[in-house]
């Protein structure tokens, strides 16, 4: 396990827009899953720790793509031990619902992006001021693009990502609103989808999402 650039990957995960959430996640289908919404340009995958299977599907997606290729990292990270088994795992970056300063400080330790999860601009600064890297505005759709941009204003020097609601209808709206990049689940990924080999689909929603952003970071 080999620490990249901190903000080396900040900027990995910007270029791909979108941070795919796998969660539930499913060893027979997650490399197929991966390579769609690669080929819809969606580069940066979230496994959550979560699932049972989590450190052995980050190994693999990990090592499905050649260096630098893509970015896998770990979600629902909740301590310390998780975050360490992650990066020894090969997370490259690792993602929390709350934030946890032990979290926060092994990803220090062992140099990798660390984004945990806030809701306030006091979570948000305390989680900066400890070392997080960027914030996970969680659950973004309680509050909307709206409080992402009030925090902004006076916290312009903090990269935050909102998750937990983003869509196809809102994703614009995060970006003009100030996020870095945005994290989507299942509205990137169809279950259904999935089920019935669809892949196809989960590419033709990556590159509908990455147009999205693209589009809104033109303006």
């Amino acid at each position: 396990m080999v620490a990249l650039d901190v903000h080396e990957d900040m900027q990995r995960l910007a270029d791909s827009g979108v941070v795919a959430v796998m969660r539930g996640a499913d060893a027979d289908t997650i490399i197929d899953v991966a390579d769609a919404l690669h080929e819809g340009g969606v580069t940066a995958y979230e496994i959550t720790a979560d699932n049972p299977d989590a450190m052995d599907l980050i190994r693999e997606v990990s090592a499905s793509f050649s260096d630098r290729e893509a970015i896998v990292g770990a979600g629902t990270v909740l301590d310390a031990p998780t975050a360490n088994a992650a990066i020894q795992a090969g997370a490259e970056f690792v993602v929390g619902p709350n934030f946890d300063e032990g979290v926060v400080e092994t990803c220090n330790r062992y140099g990798t992006l660390v984004a945990p999860g806030i809701m306030t601009p006091t979570e948000a600064t305390d989680a900066y001021s400890a070392g997080a890297d960027l914030v996970k505005v969680f659950p973004a759709s309680s509050l909307g693009p709206g409080h992402l941009k009030s925090m902004k204003g006076p916290l312009p020097q903090i990269p935050m990502m909102p998750t937990g609601g983003v869509g196809l209808d809102n994703a614009a709206d995060y970006i003009e609103a100030g996020a870095v990049v945005v994290g989507a689940g299942g509205a990137l990924m169809d279950d259904e989808a999935i089920e019935n080999g669809d892949f196809e689909a989960i590419t033709e929603t990556a590159r509908e999402f990455s147009n999205v952003i693209d589009d809104a970071r033109d303006d």
